[in-house]
């Protein structure tokens, strides 16, 4: 059964899109994953085949850390980005626990720290 609440929350996250690397093993490992999980519930793009009026948009900011644009437009990155498109699929309570304040301090410096990595090899 689906609550009020959880209804709104899928409805509304339905058109949010997630800009990703696919020149990347470790995040196109990911998308996978959560191509396979999100059924069709998140648009996944790889930033190397944008094409149309994203096209236009910024390739190397986009690649500098995970980007996804929310139905009404609105852009956030990071370790954010990566919880958001992860509630589209049946494991957004696990996901969720990563925004618990001691929680997220920790893995906030941990995608930090692999970020930092992953465009040092870039």
């Amino acid at each position: 059964m689906i609550h009020l609440r959880e209804f709104r929350v899928q409805r509304y996250m339905k058109n949010d899109t997630l800009y990703f690397d696919g020149a990347c093993p470790v995040c196109s490992a990911e998308i996978k994953k959560l191509a396979r999980f999100s059924k069709d519930k998140l648009t996944l793009k790889d930033i190397h085949k944008l094409e149309g009026n994203e096209a236009s948009l910024d390739k190397q900011l986009l690649l500098s850390r995970l980007h996804l644009k929310t139905a009404d437009g609105q852009w956030i990155t990071g370790l954010q980005a990566n919880i958001r498109a992860w509630h589209h699929t049946p494991f957004r309570y696990l996901w969720r626990m990563l925004d618990w304040p001691l929680i997220n301090l920790v893995s906030h410096r941990c995608y930090e720290f692999w970020l930092r990595r992953r465009n040092q090899s870039h």
